[in-house]
């Protein structure tokens, strides 16, 4: 699961006990060796989905963590990079990879820009955010954008009740509701708490027109119908995608 120069047992077990911020500040060194990084063939084929709708401007990456993200941006936008995060050491680790790029650090949920970016793109920390904050998380990003702007991310398929991955993420998601009720401070991570239909109304009650793609993932067979496929959101600002 983990490459030899990813964290041991014993500093995912400090993690666990920390704060988001805190256990984030842990593991940033060691981010980029465990299997919770965005894979490449999500970016890649992010990348390609959103290629046809560019050339954009200036680029914004949300929850950047170690700004993986950065490689859809600087392929498709025209101006500057700029990614957000709320942990340190995270942004650290971003820096040192992508010099080129602007790093901020700030709560998400108080997005610290208005009117800015073009394009906004987010991987992976939606877990990390409980579905009351979405509106907040939401409009931030809407006024983050110019008009015509545009705010892209893939969602994970909601595996079948009849597979182990369902029932893996079920046990996981309420050990977490058990550790977060007896433990403080809480570390935010659930995995069934973004539902398509909740996150698009959450979407357009603050402006946003929204349209999905669908993200198909590599694999050997070669019946397409078969392959696991990402819902790729299309969230625009004044237009739809």
């Amino acid at each position: 699961m983990f490459s030899p120069e990813g964290p041991s047992l014993r500093e995912l077990a400090v993690q666990a006990l920390s704060s988001v911020e805190g256990g984030y500040d842990l593991l940033a060194p060691k981010f980029n060796h465990t299997p919770f990084r965005t894979p490449d063939w999500v970016l890649d084929a992010t990348a390609d989905a959103l290629r046809p709708l560019g050339p954009f401007g200036r680029g914004l990456d949300v929850c950047c963590g170690t700004g993986a993200g950065v490689r859809v941006l600087r392929s498709l936008c025209e101006g500057g990079i700029t990614g957000v995060d709320f942990s340190s050491g995270m942004l650290a680790q971003a820096r040192t990879a992508h010099p080129d790029a602007g790093w901020v650090r700030a709560d998400v949920r108080a997005l610290p820009f208005a009117g800015a970016f073009d394009l906004a793109v987010s991987f992976g920390a939606y877990g990390h955010l409980l579905p009351a904050e979405r509106p907040a998380l939401f409009a931030g990003i809407y006024r983050a954008l110019r008009p015509g702007g545009l705010f892209a991310f893939p969602i994970g398929p909601p595996p079948p009740v009849t597979s182990s991955w369902y029932w893996a993420l079920l046990g996981f998601d309420l050990a977490m509701w058990f550790r977060n009720a007896v433990w403080r401070p809480p570390f935010v991570m659930y995995y069934r708490t973004w539902p398509l239909d909740a996150v698009r109304d959450d979407l357009t009650a603050a402006g946003f027109a929204v349209t999905t793609l669908s993200l198909t993932a590599p694999g050997q067979r070669e019946d397409e119908r078969q392959r696991p496929r990402y819902p790729l959101i299309l969230a625009g600002k004044g237009s739809t995608p």
